[in-house]
């Protein structure tokens, strides 16, 4: 992939491009292992060795994070008063353009995928694709067999919408604690899934998009890279 020095520099180390060419001209660059001072000088960056002030910067078309989202948190890539996952995400794995793909409500937790790659995001959120979603809910009241039965062969949402059949588990003795999978993503869709079965979600946690899991290492709010292996157990699920 062929591209110009200053605006690779720019995206892989998420500063502006006027940094970038500052860096280059003052000598900091290296294409190589030869100083390019050449803001405009052009490279494969799928071959080369670039290096600034000594330190390799890998080349990275796009970058996939997972985070576990805390509540409070809105799923957006800007808000003028409330903190987005974009504004929580490592300096080190900033990027331009990144925005979450899929949302989670405000007070929702969980795994949220961030990236770059708009046609990724839209091949798992496509609803052709059917890419399956588990989350954890933790109920107001015990979840009948009547209401479950009702919720895995299609709830009916309180407007008439009708939803895809789900699969319901309960985690605990009381039966207050479901592990439910859903293949589409519709507004506010578990817990109007659980209205209309007269019960009420008062924790909500995603645990896995596809066949990956949250890594449960991440504490609330903390992110790491998203592995090309991991990327495929989301599209092949």
């Amino acid at each position: 992939m062929i591209q110009r020095l200053d605006k690779f520099i720019s995206s892989q180390m998420n500063i502006s491009r006027n940094d970038a060419r500052s860096l280059i001209k003052n000598g900091s660059v290296s294409v190589d292992g030869l100083t390019s001072t050449d803001p405009a000088s052009k490279f494969d960056a799928e071959k080369s060795d670039i290096c600034v002030d000594g330190k390799e910067i890998s080349f990275k078309e796009h970058i996939y994070i997972m985070m576990n989202k805390p509540q409070g948190v809105v799923s957006a890539t800007q808000d003028p008063k409330i903190k987005t996952v974009i504004d929580i995400v490592p300096d080190d794995l900033k990027r331009k353009n990144l925005f979450p793909a899929g949302r989670l409500d405000r007070d929702t937790v969980g795994f949220m995928l961030i990236t770059d790659d708009g046609d990724f995001a839209h091949r798992i959120l496509s609803p052709s694709k059917h890419v399956p979603k588990t989350y954890i809910a933790h109920l107001r009241d015990k979840l009948s067999d009547e209401g479950r039965a009702t919720l895995e062969n299609g709830a009916v949402l309180s407007d008439g919408t009708q939803c895809m059949d789900a699969i319901v588990k309960l985690i605990d003795d009381r039966g207050k604690i479901a592990e439910i999978t859903i293949r589409e993503g519709k507004y506010h869709q578990i817990k109007r899934m659980f209205a209309s079965v007269g019960n009420e979600v008062i924790f909500l946690k995603r645990i896995s998009i596809g066949n990956l899991m949250l890594d449960e290492s991440l504490k609330e709010g903390e992110c790491r890279e998203i592995t090309s292996k991991e990327l495929e157990s989301i599209e092949k699920s």
